[in-house]
């Protein structure tokens, strides 16, 4: 699909059939569904070289995850907020302010990834004893938190340049990318982990070598081969008050999001802490088996973003409502077919994850409870994503504030001292289908077509 296809058809103010409505939400969608898929793969391959070392370092790595999520999450939410306006720019046809915005995003971005990145070198020695880990993976887990911590910036640049060429309408770069990066992860893992004998290290290294050679080719697609956003032509790199007061509105209210939901995650995870150490690293598999079901629906939801997002931005919102609902429906059905497919293959692909009988077996129990609530999950996924392309994040952001402290967290809390970790996942089960009729009323109401750009 070439880049400019669909912004070009919306400054014609073409007429679209239901025929090419789905046509572009196919072409947009499979891109990115392919390269979550591949680097979900990958990652059962990553977990599976480091359960192959035992429950210990699996449950290390487990430990730190809800807290690399909100690192990410935070540097994720800042690149929304300049990307969304970039989806705007190329559906209004102004290619120069789309670059512009770009180099005004590299700017901010850069500054704030440096100061998470020495946030989290600051706390990784403390983190797994705030997170209540047991002493026996304390160092390996502040270890890899470490090394993560390192490499924010690059990581935050990578996806910050991603998101920014998909909402520019090119998704086929950042989803090979995408997948380069994981299987270079695999075959750097393989290096430091068994040849290197490096352990958890090993697996942190192998994901900043593999993060650093594809962030080189981001970098090189985006600012320099992109015929949308290339920055070979001069221009100011200046951050401007407009584009700024613009990515506040989105970003902010994300970062809130990123903040509280991460919140909720730790709090989770120090309620699972006290189960011990096959609890942890069950619950870092199942975690890791489901998202090959729900990765597909991140991969439609970017998708969302940048139909709707252009849409928007060549002012014709009888088509973002079309493009809206058509991803939701699209996402809703691969997910609730991941979600039957992986409740029949679960037991093979623990098998391959770890070799200890105990973790696999209640590994199982716990993902099986969970997957019948895979198509509500999408529908929250996706629509996020939509609504992220018109601009709306305040009240998504409070939506997915009260589903998980609100139902989540507090079920978890009930459920968990009553049935151990499967209680946790029940309340997982039940709260993403909370979340995702909240998110069908949202977009019913489309109050979001309001959102100030």
């Amino acid at each position: 699909m070439k880049e400019f296809d669909l912004s070009a058809l919306l400054q014609e103010h073409t007429e679209f059939s239901l025929r090419q409505q789905l046509s572009y939400v196919w072409r947009l969608s499979v891109p990115g569904i392919l390269a979550q898929i591949s680097s979900i793969i990958m990652q059962y391959i990553d977990a599976a070289m480091v359960g192959s070392l035992g429950a210990a370092p699996s449950a290390a790595i487990g430990l730190v995850a809800s807290s690399t999520w909100l690192f990410g999450g935070l540097s994720h939410a800042v690149g929304m907020g300049f990307s969304v306006q970039i989806a705007q720019a190329t559906g209004a046809g102004d290619k120069q302010k789309a670059k512009d915005i770009l180099r005004q995003e590299i700017v901010v971005g850069a500054a704030i990834s440096f100061v998470l990145a020495a946030i989290g070198i600051a706390i990784s020695g403390s983190l797994p004893i705030w997170l209540g880990g047991s002493a026996e993976i304390q160092k390996d887990a502040s270890v890899y938190f470490l090394v993560f911590a390192l490499f924010l910036p690059l990581m935050q640049n990578f996806f910050m340049l991603g998101a920014s060429l998909q909402c520019a309408g090119n998704m086929k770069i950042p989803g090979i990318l995408n997948a380069l990066m994981c299987f270079l992860d695999v075959a750097f893992n393989f290096i430091f982990i068994f040849v290197c004998k490096l352990g958890v290290l090993g697996a942190a290294l192998g994901s900043a070598a593999a993060l650093v050679v594809v962030a080189v080719a981001m970098i090189y697609f985006t600012c320099v081969a992109s015929p949308a956003l290339n920055l070979r032509q001069k221009g100011s790199w200046i951050p401007r008050a407009e584009t700024l007061r613009t990515a506040r509105k989105v970003s902010l209210p994300m970062g809130f999001e990123q903040i509280a939901l991460c919140g909720a995650y730790v709090m989770s995870t120090k309620i699972i802490a006290p189960l011990g150490t096959i609890a942890i690293a069950a619950h870092s598999f199942s975690i890791t088996a489901e998202s090959l079901c729900y990765m597909p629906g991140y991969g439609i939801g970017e998708a969302a973003t940048t139909l709707v997002g252009q849409s928007i931005g060549a002012k014709r919102t009888d088509l973002a409502k079309r493009f809206a609902w058509l991803t939701v429906a699209m996402g809703m059905c691969v997910m609730a077919t991941t979600g039957i497919v992986m409740y029949a293959l679960c037991p093979a692909i623990f098998r391959f994850l770890t070799p200890d009988a105990d973790v696999r077996s209640l590994g199982i129990l716990v993902l099986r409870t969970e997957l019948w609530a895979e198509a509500f999950y999408a529908a929250a996924i996706v629509i996020s994503g939509g609504l992220r392309g018109a601009g709306d994040t305040l009240v998504p952001s409070i939506m997915n504030l009260v589903s998980m402290w609100g139902v989540r967290l507090t079920l978890s809390y009930i459920l968990t001292k009553k049935m151990g970790l499967q209680g946790a996942w029940i309340a997982m089960a039940t709260e993403l289908c909370f979340r995702g009729c909240i998110f069908l009323f949202r977009l019913k109401r489309e109050k979001w077509l309001k959102a100030k750009r």
